[in-house]
């Protein structure tokens, strides 16, 4: 099968809908597709040497406006594809224009051109413009509903589109397909953890806190240091990865936010940042701490590549209690949960953990164990075998 993937966000951009486009494309090609991933010109240096894989990078499209549609109409014609499958999330595109949101409806009224499968990361509306209004929301469902098929990775976008088709909007069929990791258990070579901790002088007493990803508003960071101004001193907070990513400049303003928080809090020397480091350097700090806080607003969702990041390196985690029930989430044996936004209850949950060795490593057992369902090769096969099947 020839694969088109549109993507506004590639690496070496950092972001997880990119990390998310770049393993499918590895993984369909290590299944027999040929996979060709559709982005940005400005990574088009990245691309000049060629792919450095079994995949094809087409950096060609100038902006996400719609002057898009020729670029990617041209592309569709160059790589007759037998499917077109669109990564979906505003953040993702700089929307100042539906024109992606609008892309299957203009590929639909072309001539021979193949399906198209939506994969909606997250369902949240773009900005657009000021004073946008209902347009915002009606650009999205405008794209579910002139694509042939839908793809979400969380439960709660799930529910969603039930809800959609309960008030009476029309929607092509739907799969409920999760994302993978996009960190790999891959540690430094000669790794030794209690030397990792020694060389960012944490003791053999310190308690160590890490989050993975970057600050946005969801994602709770104010309230993870309100939780550590809480805590025992001896607990100690690192921050794996880059403060915003390379997509959503309105996180700009909140990691600002955050970081002037920190210092109102007096827990700045408490507080370490890694900056953007190596993935197996991502995969030392996930296995040098002693837990992973992930303190999202909106609660706990497979959408969130961070979550699956600690789940594949057998973290203790604590969390917030999900929107919706998600059924493989057991609390006390993968997780641990707490309110979202109280970080009077997530403090107490880490420091309750904290004396509870044998619990920490069941949680994180558990969630080694849990993450085995969300493997990318397993991903890409019922993509394929689910979303992509037409005849």
């Amino acid at each position: 099968m020839r694969i088109l993937l549109v993507t506004g966000e590639f690496p070496p951009m950092q972001g997880g809908v990119g990390d998310y486009t770049r393993e499918m494309a590895r993984a369909f090609a290590a299944q027999g597709h040929e996979a060709f991933v559709l982005t940005s010109v400005s990574l088009a240096d990245a691309y000049r040497g060629g792919e450095p894989e079994s995949w094809h990078v087409l950096p060609i499209v100038r902006n996400w406006k719609w002057g898009c549609w020729r670029q990617v109409l041209g592309a569709v014609q160059e790589v007759r594809p037998d499917v077109v499958n669109i990564q979906y999330q505003a953040a993702a595109y700089d929307m100042r224009s539906p024109a992606v949101n609008l892309l299957p409806w203009r590929l639909g009224r072309a001539p021979d051109m193949p399906p198209t499968v939506v994969t909606f990361h997250d369902l949240k509306p773009p900005y657009l413009f000021p004073k946008a209004g209902p347009l915002r929301e009606w650009t999205v469902r405008r794209l579910a509903r002139h694509s042939d098929a839908i793809i979400v990775t969380n439960v709660e976008d799930h529910v969603t589109l039930r809800q959609w088709r309960s008030a009476g909007q029309t929607l092509p069929p739907d799969h409920l397909i999760p994302i993978g990791s996009n960190i790999p258990v891959v540690l430094p070579q000669a790794f030794e953890r209690a030397a990792w901790r020694a060389a960012r002088g944490y003791g053999e007493a310190d308690f160590v806190w890490a989050y993975f990803g970057f600050l946005n508003e969801s994602k709770g960071g104010e309230c993870l240091f309100r939780a550590l101004a809480r805590a025992p001193a001896d607990h100690h907070l690192l921050m794996i990865g880059d403060r915003v990513g390379s997509s959503d400049p309105t996180n700009q303003a909140y990691a600002a936010f955050v970081e002037r928080l920190m210092v109102e809090l007096g827990v700045t020397e408490r507080v370490q940042w890694t900056g953007f480091v190596p993935t197996e350097q991502v995969s030392a700090a996930l296995r040098s701490a002693d837990i992973v806080v992930l303190p999202y607003r909106d609660g706990i969702s497979f959408r969130r590549g961070s979550l699956h990041a600690a789940l594949a390196h057998g973290c203790p985690i604590v969390s917030t209690t999900p929107r919706v029930p998600i059924v493989e989430l057991r609390e006390q044996e993968n997780v641990l949960l707490v309110p979202p936004s109280d970080p009077e209850a997530l403090c107490q949950a880490v420091v309750w953990l904290q004396r509870h060795p044998d619990l920490r490593r069941q949680i994180g057992n558990g969630a080694r164990e849990l993450a085995q369902q969300f493997a990318w090769e397993r991903i890409a096969r019922r993509t394929v075998e689910e979303a992509f099947r037409f005849s």
